[in-house]
This record gives C-alpha cells, structure tokens and sequence, in this order.
C-alpha cells in the first residue's frame, strides 16, 4: 500500500503539469524521520525554492524554465546534490537517519541521479581502504587507486549505453569519478609521510600527476560540487609544500614557518584561479584555517590579512573573514575573556569576565543539549579533572536554545547546576570563543586567557 500511495503521488503530480511537461520541472519526495519541517533546494549557494512536508513527511517543488544542472537539497542541516534537467520529474526518498544511505530517486531523472549518489558511497567507504595504501611507493599507489577508478569508468559505459546523457551531466559524471581519486594522489605526499617515520618524501615521477595536465580551474559548473572544491584545496596545499615549504624551508618536511607557508598558498590561488566564487571561496579556506588552526601571534595574522586584502579585496566573506580576525586577538593569552553574557539557573545574566574574575583560575567548557551523549562523556571527563586539578573552576557553557531542554539535560545526567550556564545568545557565544567544536576548552588563570584552544581531553 505504501509503495502504492507512493506512485500515485508521484503520478498525480506529473499529470497536474502534462501541459507544460516540457517547461515543469518536479522535484519532489518523502523524507522518513525527518528533524526539520521543510526542504530547500539550492543553485550553488543561492536559494531556488522550498517546500513544507506535508502531514505525510511529503514535499513538492515545481520549478518552471530551469536550467539544467547540478543543485543541492537540504532538510534540517544535512544535504545531498540532485542533477535537474528541464522536464524532469524526480521523485526522491530518503530516511533522515541514514540520510546519504538511503536516498533513491525514482521517474525521469533517476538514472543519473542514483547513480551519482553510488558514485559518491563508493568514494566514502573506500576511504578506509585508500588510507592503507598511503605508505605505498608511488608506483604501486597509482595501481591501486587507478584500478577503483576505472571501476567506476566501466559503470559510467553501462549508463551511457542505457540512456542519452547530454554533453552537461557527462562532465559532472566524469568529475565524480574523477576528482574523489584525484583527491588520494594529493593526499599522498602528506599521508606518506605520516606513515613512515624516515621523514623523507617518496620521489614521485611526472606520470604521478599526470591529470593536472587537463585540470580546469575555471569550471563554474563545479565550482560548488564537493569532490571538485575539496580537491582544489588538496591541490592548493600540494603545490605549496612542494614549491615552497620544502625549496624554501631548505629541505626539510616539517614546515615552521606557518605565516609564509599560507601567504605562498595565497599567490598560488591568485595566480591560477580566475574564477570568481571558487577564488572566494579558496581564499576564504586558506584564511579560515590559518587562523582557526595556526594560532599565531597578533603582529602575523596582521601580515596575513593584509596579504589577503591586497589579493582579494572584494571577497565576499571578507565580513566573516574580519570578524573572525578579531576574535582570534582577543583570544591571545594574557587578554581577559570576551565579556559574554550567560544565564545561571534561575534566569539571572552574568558575564564570563565576572565569572573569570571571582573563579580566577578557571576551565570553560563547552556543550549542547542536541548532543546528550557528548554531555554525558565530558561530565565524566571534568569529575576526572577536577581530581586532578582542584585549584581550577569547571564552568560548563551550554549552547542550548531553550532554558528548559538545557535544564532537562543536567538533571537527567544527575548533574549540579553550580558552575553550569546557558548562552544567552549562542551565536555571539560561537563566534567570539570560536567555538568551532565541542571538545573545546578555554583555560584562565589569575583571570586571564592563557590558552583559548585546548582540548579538554587533552587535560589529563
């Protein structure tokens, strides 16, 4: 009956729009366990359409003179891509749990489109196999990797001799294919020498990397497709340990000079991405993780951003870039902590300066009431610390957004609310703490910071 339900859905949705088959476009399905009311469907990073699931967790989107191409859905903070071609009528299902698992498209469209997200399964579980051939000579490496991709080649000729793919949806096939099993070959160097303890680099001929001769580094089309993006951030780092790190670090493997290493990542992008949005956005990546990464002293990140702003001046995350450019200084040790206000469990509003000033020797942690099983691990972790360092203050700062789910969460665990606080904005919360992730740990002695990144694991 359900499968039945289904099909009529679908079908009634088709036959609403056979008059204008050729200029509707449907995209529509059924999400199982869903965490979010409604769907939005994506061009790159602009917003196309939404839809709300109905009573029965069903949404539909009909979009009229579409342009073919690759888009992205999303539902409660998770997403996948759907290829769309005017006059498709997809249908998806999906079971928020196992979201990429358990997605299938069915009706016009769906030949690609499974077979993209196929694409996309194999690369992720052959990542745990594709790391026990890092410590590989170059030449067995290529083998093996070589070999997974073809295999995935043999089942692009299947699909090709089934349906007719237009010139379009062939490339994004292909850079499927192509750009996860690039991804390994730029990884290889940096892995390699994870895995062997020498420390020297594996001397990799010129057929190594073979493919960089057909790279297009201008492919609007790509620029926001997730193998593509990730390899040209691979890529990036590549050339830039080969080139510089290594040339000018006199040889050696271990880069020290942090500032230049990602001020030469910087000339490299600028000199061969024309792109707009993909230099952007690898602009954005190299600033994000220097800065978030890095660490370094307030006169360097000054150089750096300057570096940035000579070079991409009209970014468009130049406003994020700045903000987290001044939290990262006002994180620097012997800075009091930002003055952001919490709440206690009776409602009142209290800063983390006051608090750091009356605990003077404190530990600030971090949680959130959607993870309670991250909660109850790092309560078990600061009953251990607090052992172990009797002279510091545990203060946990919750990033929940209703008072009564952030409650709910310390009495089940059986948990004090001494020392325990609530966000009172968690976004400002995030963004001047850079809380980035939730093993994170802010340590103040005599009321100032002396380090604003530590794992609170790490504290033992």
């Amino acid at each position: 009956m359900i499968k039945y339900s289904y099909c009529l859905f679908l079908l009634a949705l088709i036959g609403c729009n056979s008059e204008k088959k050729d200029l509707t476009t449907i995209f529509a399905g059924e999400i199982v366990n869903p965490t979010g009311e409604s769907v939005i469907l994506y061009k790159d990073d602009v917003v196309i359409d939404s839809a709300q699931l109905d009573m029965y967790n069903r949404f539909s989107i009909k979009l009229e003179n579409l342009e073919e191409g690759l888009y992205n859905f999303h539902n409660s903070g998770q997403y996948q891509y759907v290829y769309l071609t005017q006059g498709d009528s997809l249908l998806i299902r999906l079971n928020r749990i196992y979201f990429d698992e358990s997605l299938v498209f069915s009706g016009r469209g769906e030949e690609l489109n499974n077979f993209l997200i196929e694409v996309f399964l194999d690369n992720e579980e052959e990542e745990s196999l594709i790391d026990t051939y890092y410590n590989l000579k170059p030449e067995e490496f290529t083998r093996k990797v070589d070999s997974l991709r073809q295999n995935k080649i043999v089942l692009l000729e299947e699909l090709k001799s089934e349906i007719d793919l237009s010139p379009k949806s062939l490339t994004l096939a292909h850079a499927s294919i192509d750009y996860g099993s690039y991804i390994s070959k730029e990884k290889y160097p940096f892995k390699y020498l994870r895995k062997n303890p020498d420390g020297t680099l594996p001397k990799v001929s010129e057929q190594f990397y073979n493919y960089r001769k057909n790279l297009d580094f201008d492919d609007k089309d790509l620029t926001f497709f997730t193998p593509y993006y990730d390899f040209m951030k691979r890529h990036f780092d590549n050339l830039a340990f080969n080139d510089c790190a290594v040339d000018c670090n006199g040889g050696k493997t271990h880069i020290k000079d942090q500032l230049h290493f990602n001020r030469h990542k910087l000339q490299l992008i600028d000199s061969i991405v024309k792109e707009k949005q993909l230099r952007d956005n690898l602009f954005r990546n190299v600033a994000m993780t220097y800065l978030l990464k890095v660490h370094d002293s307030v006169p360097n990140n000054k150089i750096f951003l300057e570096d940035f702003h000579k070079l991409s001046n009209n970014n468009k995350h130049i406003e994020e870039i700045h903000e987290l450019y001044e939290a990262v200084n006002n994180l620097q040790p012997g800075q009091q902590i930002p003055d952001i206000a919490v709440l206690d469990s009776l409602g009142n509003t209290i800063s983390l300066r006051e608090i750091s000033k009356v605990k003077k020797n404190v530990v600030f942690f971090f949680w959130t009431d959607a993870n309670t099983r991250h909660f109850t691990n790092i309560s078990k972790q600061i009953e251990k610390l607090k052992m172990l360092h009797p002279d510091y203050t545990f203060v946990g700062l919750s990033l929940s957004s209703k008072d009564e789910n952030w409650k709910n969460v310390i009495k089940s665990n059986k948990q004090s609310f001494d020392n325990q606080f609530r966000a009172k904005d968690s976004y400002e919360l995030r963004r001047s703490l850079i809380v980035d992730g939730l093993n994170k740990a802010v340590l103040i002695k005599d009321g100032l910071i002396v380090n604003a990144y530590k794992d609170i694991y790490s504290l033992n």
